[in-house]
């Protein structure tokens, strides 16, 4: 999980990052034009890639779309700081987080830390529950965590690897709340910070996938104030 794709035009940020990043344990490979950076993404060669949205020519939504098309691997956006629309649209289009323009060194090593340590944990977590041929069903939901799939009434649904992990918490313990806070800590690796919407976000397109339930409600319901639960179906 240490061989990092850069893709930013701004090449004094790419080489600074690369001379931060090397001695922490990562190889980095800067590339500056979208065209070139959703290649690459796509090669196999390497295991996260950081995004920057202001690119010439293939913006970075144009390039996390072609990624997403093909490939799950982790997406970490750079963003304008202050600009809510970009990063809730990074989000919404399966970026796994974000982190706003200018950025210290180390808070983006903390950031690809935590994306690695929740892709880890998804491995272990597959492994065992293959091991256990666990599975969760919950009305029409049947989710797999052995193969990761999620189908509905048997309709396989496509979900971005923290939307799984979302709705599998949410799916262990249906009709309970479960805080944005732990949410958080437990699907990004991180703590929310103020105004982040993020997990709002994730649960707002797993809403969009899901449908409603028959009697017209959302399936995941939010408890203000404190997070949100998977409704029991009556």
């Amino acid at each position: 999980m240490n061989r990092l794709l850069i893709i930013d035009d701004d090449t004094e940020l790419c080489e600074l990052l690369s001379d931060y990043l090397i001695p922490e344990g990562f190889t980095v490979q800067g590339v500056h034009d979208g065209e070139a950076g959703a290649i690459l993404a796509l090669s196999g060669q390497h295991d996260l890639v950081v995004l920057d949205v202001m690119l010439p020519g293939l913006n970075g939504f144009e390039v996390l779309r072609r990624i997403r098309f093909a490939s799950m691997i982790p997406v970490l956006m750079l963003t304008a700081r202050g600009d809510d629309v970009d990063r809730i649209v990074g989000l919404e289009m399966g970026a796994d987080d974000y982190l706003p323009k200018p950025f210290n060194p180390r808070e983006l090593v903390a950031r690809i830390r935590a994306i690695q340590r929740r892709a880890v944990a998804e491995l272990d977590g597959s492994q065992l529950a293959q091991e256990r041929e666990a599975r969760l069903v919950v009305g029409d939901l049947d989710l797999n965590p052995a193969t990761r799939i999620l189908a509905r009434s048997g309709e396989r649904i496509e979900l971005t690897a923290v939307e799984f992990s979302l709705l599998q918490i949410l799916l262990k313990h249906p009709g309970q709340v479960a805080s944005r806070d732990d949410l958080a800590e437990t699907v990004l690796g991180r703590k929310l910070e103020i105004f982040d919407r993020s997990i709002d976000v994730h649960v707002s397109s797993l809403r969009k996938k899901l449908g409603r339930l028959t009697d017209g409600r959302e399936r995941i319901s939010s408890v203000r104030g404190v997070g949100y639960q998977y409704v029991i179906s009556e």
